[in-house]
Formats: C-alpha cells, sequence, structure tokens
C-alpha cells in the first residue's frame, strides 16, 4: 500500500484486521490510517509505524471490522419494548402495536425512543441502521445529531398515521426531506410503503415513480408470513412479490423485508432484478412468521442483508446477535452444517448490508477511499479463547459486549465503551418516565 503523503488524522493498530472485501481475509498485526474521514491506508504494522501520525492508537488483542449495518428497524418502538410479547403478527399489530401508536406516537415519542435505539445500536457495534418510522424528520434530526450514519425510510399506509394524513401527504413530506437531505453526508431518506396489504395499487405506483424521479432507495415488508401470500393469492390472484413485480417496484433499488416465502417464481423474481432481502430472524421466529432460506437465496446470487426489526418484536437491536442467530438459522434451514459461514455471516451484517442500501462505495468493508466506519471487538475474554480464526470467534462466541470502541466517517462515537455524543443516564431516564407513562394506561 502506498505510503500517505500527509499525516494521518488517526493510526489504529489491532490484532486482527477484517477487510470483509476481498471476501475471507484477516490480515494479523496490520494497521489502518484514517485522513479527514476516509480510509487512507492499510497495511503491515510496520510499514504503518513509518507513516505521520496525530494520534496512534494500540488495539491488543481486537479485531477491527467494517461497522455493522442494521438494514431493517423500527428505531422508536424501543419505547414498546415487551409492551405485548408472545402473541403472533396480525394480533400483536392490529390489537396491540397499532392502539398503542396511535395513542401514545408523537414527535416527542420518536425523539425519545430514536435516541435510545441509536444509543443501544453505537454500543452494540452498528455504525449505520436504516429505520422505517413515523416522524421521518424527527427521527433524521437525531440521526444528525448523533453521528451515526442512517437510511430513513418514510412509512406510506393507505390509512392515515401519525403525522401523515394520508399516503399522498407522506410521499409529498419525504420528496420535501428528500431534498432537504439530499446532500448529507451521513443521511439517505428511502421511501417506505409498509406493505402489500396495506398499500394499494395506486399508491404503489406513486411510489415507483417518485422513486424513479429521485433515484431513491424503497423499503418494504415483503412475504413476511404464508398467511400474507395466502391472502394476496385469494384477493388478487397473485402473490405479492408477483404484484410488486408487475407494478414496477422490484429492481436494485427495492430492500425486500422478511420474505420468509420463496417459491421458485419468486427466486427467479429476485435474482432477475437484483432486488435485496433484508433477513430478520429473531423477529421472524418470534412472531413464528417463517424462515428466509437465506442460504438458497445467497447461492442464487442474491443480495442478502441483515436486520433486527423493532425492539417490539425482537426484543434488541442486537445485529451481533441477529447475524449468529442468522448464521445458525441457515444452517438449519438448508439442512446443511456449511450453509452461511462465519465470514459470510459478517459479510451479510456488513457490505451485503451497504450494497441493499445502496451505500457500498462508501461503507461496508475496510478499503483505502471509504469512509471510516469501524467497530473494534475486544476478543481478550475468556469466552473466546483460544482463537483458532477470530472471525469464528466474533460470530459465535462474542456478544455486543465486547463492542470496545466504534468511528463513523472517523469520528469516535464510542470510546472504551462510552457514549461520546450520548448521555446514557439521560436517554435512560427517558425511556424509563416513557415506560411509567405507557404502563400505567394498559392492562
Amino acid at each position: 500500500m502506498p505510503t500517505p503523503a500527509a499525516a494521518l488524522d488517526l493510526l489504529l493498530l489491532p490484532t486482527w484486521l477484517v477487510p470483509v472485501e476481498p471476501a475471507g481475509v484477516v490480515l494479523k498485526d496490520h494497521g489502518l490510517g484514517i485522513r479527514d474521514g476516509r480510509i487512507a491506508f492499510i497495511g503491515p504494522r510496520d510499514a504503518a509505524l513509518k507513516l505521520m501520525a496525530t494520534e496512534v492508537r494500540e488495539l491488543p488483542g481486537m479485531l477491527l471490522s467494517p461497522g455493522l449495518i442494521n438494514a431493517h428497524g423500527h428505531a422508536a418502538m424501543t419505547l414498546f419494548r415487551g409492551l405485548a410479547d408472545d402473541l403472533p403478527l396480525m394480533t400483536w399489530l392490529e390489537q396491540h402495536i397499532w392502539p398503542a401508536e396511535g395513542k401514545w406516537v408523537d414527535e416527542a415519542f420518536v425523539r425519545d425512543g430514536t435516541d435510545l435505539a441509536i444509543a443501544e445500536q453505537i454500543k452494540g457495534g452498528i455504525t449505520c441502521f436504516s429505520d422505517m418510522y413515523f416522524f421521518p424528520k424527527v427521527a433524521s434530526e437525531r440521526v444528525h445529531n448523533s453521528g451515526i450514519r442512517a437510511q430513513i425510510a418514510i412509512p406510506i399506509l393507505d390509512f392515515p398515521i401519525p403525522g401523515a394524513s394520508s399516503a399522498d401527504e407522506a410521499i409529498r413530506q419525504g420528496v420535501e426531506l428528500f431534498g432537504e437531505l439530499k446532500h448529507h453526508p451521513r443521511i439517505k431518506i428511502a421511501f417506505g410503503p409498509h406493505a402489500p396489504y396495506t398499500v394499494s395499487d395506486e399508491n404503489l405506483e406513486k411510489v415507483r415513480i417518485i422513486t424513479e424521479e429521485l433515484d431513491a432507495a424503497i423499503h418494504m415488508h415483503v412475504h413476511e408470513t404464508a398467511f400474507e401470500v395466502q391472502q394476496s393469492l385469494e384477493q388478487r390472484g397473485e402473490r405479492p412479490l408477483a404484484r410488486l413485480a408487475r407494478l414496477g417496484l422490484l429492481g436494485p433499488r427495492l430492500q425486500a423485508v422478511h420474505m420468509t416465502q420463496v417459491s421458485e417464481q419468486d427466486l427467479a423474481l429476485l435474482v432477475e432484478s437484483n432486488t435485496s432481502v433484508v433477513h430478520c430472524p429473531e423477529s421472524n421466529l418470534k412472531l413464528a412468521s417463517g424462515f428466509c432460506p437465506v442460504e438458497r437465496l445467497w447461492q442464487a446470487g442474491v443480495n442478502v442483508a441483515v436486520g433486527t426489526d423493532g425492539a417490539a418484536s425482537n426484543n434488541d437491536l442486537d445485529l451481533l446477535g441477529e447475524t449468529r442467530t442468522a448464521a445458525l438459522l441457515a444452517k438449519a434451514v438448508a439442512g446443511s452444517a456449511t450453509a452461511l459461514d462465519a465470514h459470510r455471516a459478517l459479510r451479510m451484517a456488513t457490505l451485503n448490508g451497504a450494497r441493499a442500501l445502496g451505500l457500498e462505495s462508501d461503507v461496508g468493508s475496510l478499503e483505502v477511499g471509504k469512509c471510516a466506519d469501524l467497530v473494534a471487538f475486544d476478543l481478550t475474554g475468556l469466552a473466546q479463547q483460544p482463537i483458532y480464526d477470530p472471525v469464528s470467534q466474533l460470530i459465535y462466541a462474542t456478544s455486543r459486549d465486547c463492542v470496545k470502541h466504534l468511528w463513523v466517517a472517523g469520528k469516535q462515537l464510542l470510546d472504551d465503551r462510552r457514549l461520546t455524543r450520548l448521555d446514557e443516564h439521560q436517554i435512560v431516564a427517558s425511556a424509563t418516565a416513557w415506560g411509567r407513562r405507557i404502563g400505567g394506561h394498559t392492562e
């Protein structure tokens, strides 16, 4: 690697560096240099130490990887964590979550819930997340203030939602926010028609036209349950994915979340259109929604990312844990112990997530020129010993409590497990107060 001409802002010296691209590589005793928020150098430790750097950080016993990317969630729903557990999806939604949202969700709820989600995610090694929730302008402000990176998907439904009285109003607000933030270095606005069963052909057509004009992404729950697919067959005579194909929504801009039901026809549509799938295994398991056939999709060439879903149905925003679940579940579903190995699982949680969100030119792997979105995992603990393959230990033997440091665009947001830009005590106090208010009004 050529020596940078100008001094580095920061030189990191971990025991292991996992670039993710190229695939399967673990670099031992290498350094990574950052300048102006981007990766300026990757090379052997000896060469790194010859470089001029304003700050040098030794990271002994640590694995440095791209920051984790949580490709699907509903950030402010952290304030509904544990509110309606152990219920099937439609009962959970229609009888508990939607009524609670109607009663409680306002700008203050979204502000405090999003802060809680961001803090939890940073402490869990997540440098970028996708959010699909009400009052997206408020959420984008919290992302801006926190220093994290995010895709904010504008929720669109056929009926009134908190903050938007109609699909047209939601789309209009989305177009405005897209315009305001199109040059923001860390925030990307997408459009989020909720699901095939909550959005009409007419409104999906509007979304298609707007996203084509703006070159914006579409983020949507698709094939979450067998019931959804069956209902569509009975009412429309076609599977939801086939309907989206007919309406022109499939393609590299579509992020199809869940996809627990995948027929041969569905698989062909995903492959032909280059549509990304976002896998949320723990939410699907908890709601008994089904199993996304990750290995089958991967082997067919579909880009599969991973997401936590919201804390109301997970119940955490732990992407490292989610990735472990994904790896284990993929083996059971495929009937093969070689399905979704540890290195591919990490790729799913980093570069595949970046590709799904259209951010792969900037994040998702450690390559010179990309943004310095990084996480350092401490592998010195009892549970990680001995270390033969540090990536295997990361995926199968490490919890998010081992996240030590985190940077987004070269700015350190977590230093020795301490949040540098957010007040953890205040966020906890605020969430506790919401819990008392909401809990006092539920049976």
